[in-house]
């Protein structure tokens, strides 16, 4: 795994992948440091990790396209599913090789507080917590960019879609206020959300016995529910896209708010889409 996660992080310095991104994120950083802080005398230098946190969604597809999709395009990726690395290795040593070009980038930025604290007093504490979450942020977008990359060969394509699944990540909260939240409405979606995983289930087997067993008992647990407790059905469908909100989860870190659950909610997120990955790879060595 530490191998595979040192050649990826070279990869991004033989190209310019890792210099794009890195000048990217740092050209705004140093921008938003002298629009906040030093122009406006401001100490409250987390404004500018939430101000960049817009640019990260463009930054982080440059970061991620190429990690699988160009394997696929190599057909190098034939040498990594033969290989006796396991597909969690594989997966995780990529997705580390990509968190370690953004880790590198936040340490570079440090020097900014370190310039604003030899004008004054700064909360160290709120600054530390901030940067904890803008990297926790990050490399949940980059789990996403990594699952994405492994659905196709093309890195174009990994770019946009990527762009595409932040921008709707990003706007997850606007979407959320204008869902319906009736119980009829809530039942619908739970159905629809018991179809969705059924069929999962059925693509990934291949075997109806198991995709229709997941849609009887779903069935059978939503009416259930519905019986029992219908008012859990009152808002059901935010409360489920919620789970996808990135952002609300960060601005504890920008009002200098540290706390355990944004950080198991990061970890747990971005452990999701680096399962799903494996999966996608392991669905492909044996097709």
């Amino acid at each position: 795994m530490l191998a595979i996660m040192k050649k990826e992080f070279l990869t991004y310095f033989k190209s310019m992948t890792g210099y794009i991104f890195m000048a990217s994120l740092l050209f705004f950083v140093g921008l938003f440091f002298v629009l906040n802080n030093l122009m406006s005398l401001s100490p409250q230098y987390n404004g500018v990790l939430s101000n960049i946190t817009f640019v990260f969604l463009l930054a982080v597809p440059i970061l991620t396209m190429r990690l699988m999709a160009e394997e696929a395009r190599q057909k190098t990726d034939q040498l990594l599913l033969t290989s006796p690395i396991s597909l969690t290795h594989i997966v995780l040593g990529k997705f580390l090789g990509a968190v370690s070009v953004l880790l590198m980038t936040l340490v570079i930025t440090f020097i900014y507080p370190i310039i604003l604290s030899t004008m004054g007093t700064i909360n160290w504490g709120e600054i530390i917590g901030g940067y904890i979450g803008f990297f926790l942020f990050g490399s949940a977008l980059i789990a996403v960019g990594l699952f994405i990359s492994s659905l196709t060969d093309n890195q174009v394509i990994a770019a946009v879609v990527t762009f595409t699944a932040l921008l709707l990540l990003w706007f997850i909260d606007a979407i959320i206020n204008s869902l319906p939240t009736d119980q009829t409405s809530g039942l619908i979606f739970a159905a629809i959300l018991v179809i969705g995983i059924a069929f999962v289930f059925y693509m990934a087997t291949r075997n109806w016995y198991v995709g229709g067993g997941i849609l009887l008992i779903g069935a059978l647990a939503v009416a259930a529910g519905y019986i029992i407790r219908p008012y859990l059905y009152s808002g059901l469908i935010g409360r489920v896209f919620s789970w996808f909100s990135l952002l609300s989860r960060y601005q504890d870190f920008s009002m200098g708010i540290f706390s355990i659950s944004p950080i198991v909610y990061y970890i747990s997120f971005a452990g999701v889409f680096i399962f799903l990955t494996v999966r996608m790879l392991e669905k492909k060595r044996w097709s």
